[in-house]
């Protein structure tokens, strides 16, 4: 069993502010805190002090709360991407960094993810992957200051992860990326199971993340650009044959664009 508890902390109309913290000690982490307001009323009520906040990528919903955080909490170590410009940050990171939180219960190792952003990074470790907005339950982020065929060099080095990894994004965002994942794979039997699942649980008021890495190669049609159904749905909407990953994910991920969201 992880010794890590991980409780999401809803934000603004959907985003996801990611707490960590174990027992035996009142130190805890924040990961992508947008908003300050549910982190302090999280700490407060559970009597918690933070000692760091992990940044995954440059947007201000997920950087907006660090400075009233830094002012309440001024030891935190804000640790972020050392390749965008987020004034922020104590510590920037690069690829390959490790790091270690929580009075040393908790290491994590850096991956550079660009793509959704120029230099995002995710956090991985002890069977969780902290991938802010690049990969989603269900989909993946839109290209911003980023390229297409980084974004796809990104999600195929998520994929090579552990299948049994703990996938922790940002957003919730899962019953519509499954719409759109339907159109792509609509005899998808496991997309369809999921989709029943999900929509209990959001009926029922609960997150549908974290999922697994092996769901997510199962059901996310991002991560199955090299599946033949997969291949042939993103060949049908451009209209020509299309040539590996990255440009069956670039079909992809213009089809949902200019389509679907």
């Amino acid at each position: 069993m992880n010794p890590i508890d991980v409780i999401p902390l809803p934000a603004f109309d959907d985003n996801y502010i990611w707490l960590l913290r174990t027992e035996g000690t009142p130190d805890c982490v924040v990961v992508d805190p947008g908003d300050e307001d549910p982190v302090l009323a999280y700490l407060e009520a559970q009597d918690l002090q933070l000692t760091a906040m992990l940044i995954t990528h440059k947007h201000g919903d997920h950087t907006g709360g660090v400075k009233a955080l830094k002012q309440h909490w001024p030891r935190a170590v804000v640790y972020g991407p050392a390749h965008e410009p987020v004034s922020s940050l104590d510590r920037r990171l690069e690829d390959g960094a490790e790091i270690s939180l929580l009075q040393g219960k908790m290491n994590l190792r850096v991956l550079d993810v660009p793509g959704h952003t120029e230099g995002h990074i995710a956090y991985h470790g002890d069977g969780l992957l902290f991938c802010g907005d690049t990969l989603f339950a269900g989909g993946c982020g839109r290209v911003f200051s980023g390229t297409f065929e980084q974004l796809s060099d990104s999600l195929r080095r998520i994929a090579e992860l552990p299948a049994d990894a703990l996938i922790y994004c940002a957003h919730e965002y899962t019953l519509a990326n499954l719409g759109f994942a339907r159109w792509v794979e609509p005899e998808n039997a496991a997309l369809l199971q999921r989709i029943r699942e999900d929509r209990e649980k959001r009926a029922r008021g609960l997150p549908t993340v974290p999922s697994t890495l092996a769901l997510e190669l199962a059901t996310n049609p991002f991560l199955r650009t090299d599946v033949p159904d997969v291949v042939r749905a993103a060949e049908k909407w451009a209209g020509r044959s299309l040539s590996g990953h990255r440009e069956v994910f670039k079909a992809l991920r213009q089809w949902k664009d200019r389509d679907y969201d």
